[in-house]
């Protein structure tokens, strides 16, 4: 494994975001906005009144959609454009005001667009049941089955166009206040006597230092950091649980979470499912940390020790040796895999410096079918950001093999968009141990063992949480900034047990989790998309190369079916608690083998 002495710096590695435009000032934004105005305008002449119509045909229909499709694929581009300016440099006010500039530009046009929806979801269920039986509709079932799922909860089109235009002073306004806040806080810490300014990013890497003392100080000044913030975001967190409770409300929306159900085309009892059986399999949690407290001989473990090493890191890991990792270990399984991900460095599709001003976390912007996707990660050469890198990797071969879809079929969703990613970390996983001594097998279980539980147990746990305070605002009214430290710590501990106490200053650690106001309730995709892989993975160890054939069609098909077919490709049935129980069975698996790992090296 090739590897670089400690205190590497960041790689200076920036994304091309040029397949989009190529400044703020590029005219082409300008034409593009101009271009849209023109076909918006003579689509709303050309459709307006005449969807939902007793004389409406499947011809018609179908060219109304390929229409409003070609259109909605260009007016992205500039908000894409803009929102990805903003992640790598939220510090910039002049990108802040272009992205506000773009979101307007987009709601004029969305305005006059909005009848189609609305027609299509009130059109008479028997026409549109005889319609889409004819060919010509096909490419489109999805799209109009997604649509109509929604006619219950529609409102008049006047209603319609006045919450989307409000929106940008209202959710999206308060979203982009959350953003701009938490990029551009600069935490202080003191190290070997000097006090240093660190992005959110960098604070909390150092909770996964070896040194025990400086984890406390990560924490302690990360605590500090979210207090001097602790006015501002509590605000903007109740303003957007209000904000959500008024859209259900006028909406008819039964429960707090039924829009995302919807949006995930998942039905209550199977995210039920799935979650309860996160709950009840929280023992495992317990049993994990009480080994790793053995390990670390530490008398009570802390929030601080959650993802503490086992044993002192020497090295770090170089930008070529994280690409070399994963593109090996996804050659390993296919080679269309590999050859998908390889551009993604090959023509400078990924934003990895660590930079002042840029947004915390990382992720896969899709874009559009005929441009490329893209990735933004802050990669500060640890093993932990190369599993990072191969998640959003993941993420990128996904959104790239959905290119050969249209608009409207190729972003699926959260829950499948998730099956990739975790895929991708599982495939580097394998490819690390196999080349590993015993002792480094330990870490490396160790790490495994603590994202699976993050990512199904922690955001299963953070899904309870986003529950509570949303009924919290509903019947008690706002939240206090303890009442949110009370929900959090009272689900995030039930995970633990005994084997770990989240302290006090763990209360404060909700304010930086911008799912909550972005997309709320997106947590729980993240617990179905690893229980999904950690079955499907042991199907694919189990069929063999056969299988990857079958994986790679289903990540080609995009959002062109919904989640049970796609699943139903490859044998699942995502109603089946058999199923589910297959994913923890997996985990078990994990910990095991991390349990005999220790035995054999103590």
């Amino acid at each position: 494994m090739n590897l670089h002495n400690k205190s590497m710096s960041s790689p200076a590695v920036r994304w091309d975001l040029s397949a989009l435009f190529s400044s703020p000032e590029d005219t082409n934004i300008v034409s593009t906005w101009a271009e849209c105005r023109e076909k918006a305008s003579a689509f709303a002449n050309k459709y307006r009144g005449n969807i939902n119509s007793a004389s409406l045909t499947a011809s018609f229909l179908a060219s109304a959609i390929q229409d409003l499709e070609a259109l909605t694929n260009e007016m992205v581009k500039p908000i894409s454009y803009a929102n990805l300016l903003f992640a790598g440099d939220a510090s910039n006010p002049a990108i802040g005001a272009f992205m506000q500039s773009q979101m307007e530009a987009a709601t004029e046009l969305q305005v006059q667009l909005l009848f189609f929806e609305l027609e299509l979801q009130a059109a008479p269920v028997e026409l549109l049941d005889e319609l889409v039986k004819d060919e010509v509709l096909s490419p489109y079932l999805h799209y109009i089955q997604v649509a109509r799922t929604y006619s219950k909860y529609r409102l008049t089109e006047k209603e319609e166009v006045l919450m989307e235009e409000l929106s940008n002073t209202g959710s999206r306004a308060w979203n982009r206040l959350f953003d701009e806040v938490t990029s551009n806080h600069v935490y202080k810490i003191e190290i070997e006597g000097v006090v240093e300014d660190k992005s959110r990013q960098e604070i909390l890497g150092l909770l996964r230092n070896e040194s025990r003392e400086l984890r406390q100080k990560a924490a302690d000044s990360f605590s500090a950091g979210l207090k001097e913030q602790e006015r501002v975001l509590a605000f903007i967190f109740n303003t957007l649980l209000q904000d959500k409770s008024i859209d259900d409300r006028l909406r008819g929306f039964e429960f707090a979470e039924k829009s995302r159900h919807l949006a995930n085309e998942l039905d209550k009892e199977t995210v039920e499912l799935v979650t309860s059986l996160c709950r009840e399999f929280y023992p495992m949690v317990a049993r994990y940390y009480r080994v790793k407290q053995s390990i670390l001989g530490i008398d009570e473990l802390t929030h601080i020790d959650r993802y503490a090493p086992l044993f002192a890191v020497e090295e770090e890991v170089t930008w070529e040796s994280a690409r070399d990792m994963v593109l090996k270990a996804f050659g390993g399984f296919s080679v269309e895999m590999q050859e998908r991900a390889a551009e993604f460095f090959d023509k400078n599709w990924i934003d990895a410096e660590a930079r002042k001003g840029k947004t915390g976390g990382a992720f896969c912007c899709y874009n559009t079918p005929d441009t490329h996707p893209v990735i933004l990660q802050s990669f500060l050469n640890r093993m932990d950001d190369v599993m990072t890198l191969a998640h959003e990797l993941g993420h990128g071969v996904h959104a790239s093999l959905s290119r050969a879809q249209t608009y409207f079929n190729f972003n699926g969703t959260l829950p499948l968009a998730e099956l990739a990613s975790t895929f991708g970390e599982m495939l580097v996983f394998e490819e690390l141990v196999a080349q590993s001594s015993p002792k480094d097998k330990l870490a490396l279980y160790a790490g495994k063992i603590e994202g699976i539980f993050a990512t199904v147990f922690r955001q299963a746990a953070m899904y309870q949480f986003e529950r509570r305070i949303h009924e919290h605002r509903r019947s008690q009214g706002e939240l206090s900034p303890e009442d949110f430290g009370y929900h959090w710590q009272e689900e995030l501990q039930a995970m633990f047990g005994d084997s770990l106490k989240l302290g006090d200053q763990h209360r404060s650690w909700w304010m930086y989790v911008d799912h909550f106001t972005a997309v709320p309730f997106y947590v729980y995709a993240y617990s179905f998309g690893e229980l999904l892989v950690l079955s499907l993975y042991e199907m694919a160890k189990q069929e063999g190369p056969g299988f990857a054939d079958k994986y790679i069609e289903v990540l080609r098909l995009g959002g062109s079916k919904t989640p049970q077919e796609l699943m139903s490709m490859l044998d699942v049935d995502l109603q089946s608690e058999r199923f589910w129980r297959g994913g923890f069975a997996a985990m078990d698996k994990f910990l095991v083998e991390f349990e005999n790992l220790w035995a054999a090296v103590k």
